[in-house]
């Protein structure tokens, strides 16, 4: 029996392979993941009703598996809502944060370095997110 917050076994596989600089998206309910899948990606299917599974409850299961050093979002028009983002930046924490336009934003997910697309049913607009894995530091790096 697993004791981590997520036992999706497509997910913790994929992140098992994902090693540093990996990339990890979570997708809103509306990103055609048809079309953005990479050589190396895989895609999980969570949207089974709009709103189910949301972003951030994906988002706080994936913090708890592997360690994230960096993040990208799409770049709004400036009249749009996208509070996700600064809910994304609480969660996340000291992470580097990045935002791209939109057509270099779905280039970047499908990179060869995109492991995993988890697709959501987060329904909020700009909600797709892309982490960069990090490394896990050892018990000794810790003391410095």
């Amino acid at each position: 029996m697993l004791k981590t917050a997520v036992i999706h076994p497509t997910i913790l596989e994929a992140l098992a392979r994902s090693g540093h600089f990996a990339q990890v998206v979570i997708a809103d309910g509306n990103l055609p993941v048809g079309a953005m899948s990479g050589p190396n990606s895989v895609t999980v299917h969570l949207n089974f009703s709009p709103g189910l599974l949301d972003a951030l409850t994906v988002l706080k299961g994936i913090i708890d598996v592997c360690p994230i050093q960096g993040a990208i979002v799409m770049e709004k028009p400036p009249q749009a809502n996208a509070e996700i983002h600064d809910a994304y930046k609480a969660l996340l924490g000291d992470v580097s944060w990045e935002s791209m336009e939109r057509w270099a934003f779905y280039d970047k997910i499908r990179d060869p370095l995109t492991t995993l697309i988890i697709q959501t049913g987060e329904q909020r607009r700009f909600a797709n997110l892309i982490l960069t894995v990090g490394v896990v530091k050892m018990a000794e790096e810790n003391n410095f």
